[in-house]
């Protein structure tokens, strides 16, 4: 594993990671909420692998998966984020670091696993950035590489977030739900729609994923507070 050279942090990256960079504040709790609720979800047995996907983009769904990785890692858990958006990837950006190979490199044997991993400065919290954006990526998601790298890092991590692209998009976050134990939908207050909510569900119903919650995004808190409110509503 190596720690790769940091990019300029920039004002938006640095609210994106609000869980680390303020641990106490009342949007900090929320996301621990989520992951709580996450973590009660399977009362049998620990859910290790989930994917966190939006129904169209821009509705928070990396910052989410980002700020839910560290609060796991905060606990204690050893934490791998694993950027599987490789239509448009933001891991390297959230956490600074360069993305000159990462996941697609690992499913194409071109490094090792332990070549194309991070280190982050969140303890316990490790990156897998998308790598270079391949021609295929659903080809790739859906391959025997990907099964062979989620039995490896189930082995060496307690908990695996991916964050995918869009549902409604492509074909890659439903891949994904079928190999994945849990899914988490991140929704836009005022933004989604409920018949995208609706289809997005249907979808990951039809990859047999199983669906955890919903996280709501960017709900104001009252008139006087421009910070959002993260919550979950609803798992079945």
């Amino acid at each position: 594993m190596v720690l790769r050279k940091k990019t300029t942090t920039s004002h938006s990256q640095k609210r994106s990671l609000i869980t680390k960079l303020a641990p106490k504040s009342s949007i900090s709790e929320q996301y621990r909420t989520v992951r709580t609720n996450i973590q009660f979800s399977s009362v049998d047995e620990e859910i290790k692998s989930i994917m966190v996907t939006s129904a169209d983009p821009s509705e928070g769904k990396s910052t989410t998966v980002a700020n839910l990785a560290v609060t796991f890692a905060q606990q204690g858990k050893k934490v791998l984020l694993v950027d599987a958006d490789m239509r448009k990837p933001t891991v390297h950006y959230t956490f600074q670091v360069e993305n000159i190979y990462g996941l697609t490199n690992v499913l194409t044997k071109i490094k090792t696993l332990e070549e194309a991993i991070s280190h982050t400065d969140v303890e316990h919290l490790d990156i897998l950035t998308s790598g270079p954006i391949p021609p295929n990526p659903a080809e790739l998601l859906g391959s025997k590489a990907m099964l062979e790298f989620l039995t490896t890092v189930e082995e060496k991590y307690d908990v695996i977030l991916f964050d995918t692209p869009p549902i409604l998009a492509v074909t890659d976050a439903q891949i994904l739900a079928n190999l994945c134990e849990g899914s988490v939908l991140v929704v836009a207050s005022g933004k989604t729609e409920i018949e995208k909510v609706t289809k997005s569900k249907e979808l990951l119903a039809q990859a047999k994923g199983k669906l955890l919650g919903a996280v709501l995004n960017n709900k104001k808190m009252d008139k006087s507070n421009y910070y959002y409110y993260y919550g979950t509503y609803g798992h079945k």
